[in-house]
């Protein structure tokens, strides 16, 4: 028997969990509620009922039920017995687990020789061997798998949280979840990185927080788990999100501000087989999927959870002497290029294309180029912003879509329109009064994400990531108006915390995924480490990550399997231990030629992650106008997608928004660079086949680091700086979103820059 108390009340719940089934789980909630003293009484009658087997006695204290699990005969249940409170979110506490505990379910009497077999006791070890202690986190009362936009934009509540792709323990709360129709009784672990620091800027302060949240699809260790499945899930999934709260007091109007970006493995058929000789395999590339149909349900998919436009940061290399990196930079490109084919121009994805390897040796001029990236990123996506007033009943009972008709249309912040600077002075002076049903004030909305991945997607896709979130803590910053300009320099003591707070979020990261902490090279030149120190560092880490790779992940894979419900032992049926393959968990492809095709490339890098019924309703946004799909297929030959393929659920789409046209194309961002250095590459680019195609939007960003002219980086947006001023007499900051000049260039340069055309060096 469990019981429950309300939090700030004297109000007890109890439930019961029959013991005497032997592989059977029976749960039953009781509809009362208890007073100390009447809970008190049933405890004590329970007991009095129950001497002869020994009575009531007390086996752990629990922060909450994780949920259950069967191997081959008993359940076992997974409880939080300590726990710690690592931040908060809006005034709702997030924690970490600090101790847990399996337990079995059926009594000590009724349980079967089987619960002592080898089989159950090596599954019961796999089953531990997942450390709940290490980067998982939850809350009780804020839906922490979602971004804080979705979480202020949505009522959704309740059991359909279970079904984000960011929940872990999904799985084994389904069968609670599925009996008692609530999820009181269960917490929500979201797997990934979290922290919270207090930071000051100009004298005054406010929070930050980093969020990272792995996905439980497709999910496992390096070289067990590349590239895309059929679903469209990809190895590696993460979502980024960085939080900013201005610290004021209780009770005053609170500014919130928050980005979103994910990282992900290349969305192609691809695999490596690890090998003890070998420290670097060779890269398979499948050409299976001829016609990318995997690819295009991921970017899909993407769309879906965040709207469009979707910006491609492709960090992989641009030559090899042996050819490796090289053949998914062309695979992914021709891809690219096959999918925007069938895209109306303004849902095209944006293909950004750098070299870090090569550029990696000047940190500096590195992390320019990639806040460059990131400023034309997030002039194409904004941000989110919203101003709140705390309430007894809390911050996320509010809604960004249940508004009067007196208030303020949610804006974005790459829009140039007439109200611009109104709402500019509004957000930094705080002079706009919500209505009195409301408070929320003038929401600004990001629309759209940047997608960044390298092979492994841990080490410089990090350092990206690190750049983007300069860029964008300086423009949060200016929208909270706790900055006049967005610019943060890569000397300020700002972005120098944020470079730790990063580089321990991708140390966690690749932990997870590659088995050792991150390489971390241009962070180390920029903390001015002793460049053999670092040699050393980064020596000892390859060797790492090469014998976690070798010889531990294909246990670690087996783990993650059992946690997430992937193999469900059975009776009679091979151990999982026993099969040489992941190919048994891919579930909904029922295809006997798909499978074995499959099975010719890869030995365990196809698992789906998905054996859960995805059919149940799901939250709809309804934000600002309706969903605009990733493929609007104006033209398409095929008929679409095959019967066979399986489509991404929407139950895990997040807000989606209509695209809009960016006000400022990247040729203005770059308005010292002469027209003739664009005009010098041949604007149309070829596929495989060597067919010309002139309809994706492609950029090669290596061109910035050779170019000897400086480039400033120019967001026309509602929160641009009041006064521009070029690189030229000062150290470069990581991004210049402050300048309104604009070179006039003949209708043909214009178009050709507009329309994105493969840009090569």
């Amino acid at each position: 028997m469990k019981r429950a108390r309300y939090k700030k009340t004297n109000l007890w719940r109890v439930l019961k969990i029959y013991r005497l089934e032997p592989s059977e789980l029976n749960i039953v909630e009781d509809s009362a509620t208890y007073s100390d003293f009447e809970y008190l009484d049933l405890l004590r009658r329970v007991h009095d009922g129950n001497r002869s087997t020994g009575g009531l006695k007390l086996v752990t204290k629990c922060f909450g039920i994780v949920g259950f699990i069967k191997f081959l005969e008993p359940y076992y249940m997974l409880l939080v017995t300590g726990r710690k409170k690592i931040g908060v979110i809006c005034g709702h506490a997030v924690y970490s687990i600090k101790k847990s505990e399996i337990i079995p379910i059926p009594h000590s009497s009724v349980l079967s020789n089987l619960a002592y077999s080898k089989n159950e006791k090596r599954y019961k070890k796999l089953l531990s061997s997942v450390d709940l202690t290490k980067d998982f986190f939850f809350s009780y009362s804020y839906n922490i798998m979602n971004s804080l936009q979705k979480n202020l934009c949505n009522n959704g509540t309740g059991q359909s949280q279970y079904e984000s792709m960011f929940v872990w323990n999904h799985f084994l709360t389904r069968g609670i979840r599925n009996t008692l129709k609530n999820n009181q009784w269960t917490v929500a672990l979201v797997y990934g990185f979290f922290k919270q620091e207090n930071l000051s800027v100009a004298g005054r302060d406010f929070k930050f927080t980093l969020i990272a949240r792995r996905s439980r699809h497709y999910a496992g260790t390096r070289y067990l788990k590349r590239g895309v499945n059929e679903k469209g899930r990809v190895a590696n999934d993460v979502e980024t999100e960085q939080i900013v709260v201005e610290d004021v007091p209780e009770g005053y109007p609170m500014q919130i501000s928050s980005v979103v970006q994910v990282r992900g493995s290349i969305p192609l058929f691809w695999s490596q087989e690890t090998s003890w000789m070998n420290i670097k395999p060779d890269i398979i590339l499948s050409k299976k999927d001829k016609k990318y149909e995997a690819t295009r349900l991921h970017f899909e998919n993407l769309a879906k959870r965040y709207g469009n436009p979707i910006i491609v940061l492709n960090l992989i290399k641009t030559n090899e002497k042996k050819p490796r990196e090289t053949i998914l930079r062309a695979e992914f490109s021709n891809a690219i290029r096959f999918i925007n084919k069938d895209l109306s121009k303004e849902n095209r994805l944006k293909f950004l294309s750098y070299d870090l390897q090569k550029h990696s040796r000047k940190a500096i001029n590195a992390l320019q180029i990639l806040g460059r990236a990131g400023a034309y990123a997030l002039s194409l996506t904004g941000i989110f912003y919203c101003q709140v007033t705390p309430k007894p009943e809390g911050l996320l009972n509010l809604s960004c879509i249940e508004r009067s008709d007196d208030d303020y249309p949610p804006q974005n912040l790459s829009h140039k329109n007439e109200d611009a600077e109104t709402v500019d002075r509004e957000v930094s002076s705080g002079s706009h009064v919500p209505s009195a049903n409301l408070s929320i004030k003038v929401p600004i909305l990001q629309k759209g994400v940047l997608r960044t991945n390298c092979i492994d997607c841990l080490d410089r896709t990090n350092v990206a990531q690190y750049a983007y979130g300069v860029v964008a803590l300086g423009l949060q910053l200016k929208t909270l108006g706790l900055l006049k300009s967005p610019n943060i320099g890569l000397d300020n003591p700002l972005a120098k915390d944020l470079m730790g707070i990063y580089e321990t979020m991708g140390d966690t990261l690749a932990l997870q995924y590659g088995g050792s902490a991150a390489h971390n090279k241009i962070f180390c030149e920029r903390r001015g480490q002793w460049r053999a120190a670092t040699q050393s560092q980064e020596f000892l880490r390859t060797l790492q990550r090469y014998y976690s790779n070798t010889y531990v992940d294909a246990e670690k894979q087996n783990a993650i399997n059992v946690f997430l419900g992937h193999f469900q032992p059975q009776q009679g049926k091979p151990a999982l231990w026993e099969l040489d393959s992941d190919q048994h968990h891919i579930i909904g492809i029922h295809d006997p030629n798909v499978i074995e095709s499959a099975k010719s490339f890869f030995k365990r890098s196809l698992s789906d992650g998905n054996i859960l019924n995805e059919s149940d309703s799901c939250l709809m946004a309804s934000i600002v106008g309706h969903n605009q799909p990733l493929a609007e297929r104006e033209h398409r030959g095929t008929k679409g997608l095959s019967e066979s393929t399986p489509e991404i659920s929407s139950c895990e789409s997040d807000i989606s928004f209509p695209r809009y046209t960016p006000s400022m194309p990247l040729w203005k961002q770059c308005q010292h660079i002469e027209e003739d250095q664009y005009l010098e590459f041949d604007p149309n680019c070829f596929d495989e086949h060597g067919h010309a195609c002139n309809f994706t939007n492609f950029l090669d960003l290596d061109w910035l680091s050779s170019s000897g002219n400086s480039c400033e980086d120019v967001c026309d947006r509602s929160v641009a700086s009041d006064s521009g001023s070029s690189l030229k007499g000062r150290e470069p900051t990581a991004t210049e979103l402050a300048s309104n000049n604009v070179l006039e260039y003949d209708q043909k340069f214009v178009q050709w820059v507009t329309d994105g055309e493969l840009l090569f060096r």
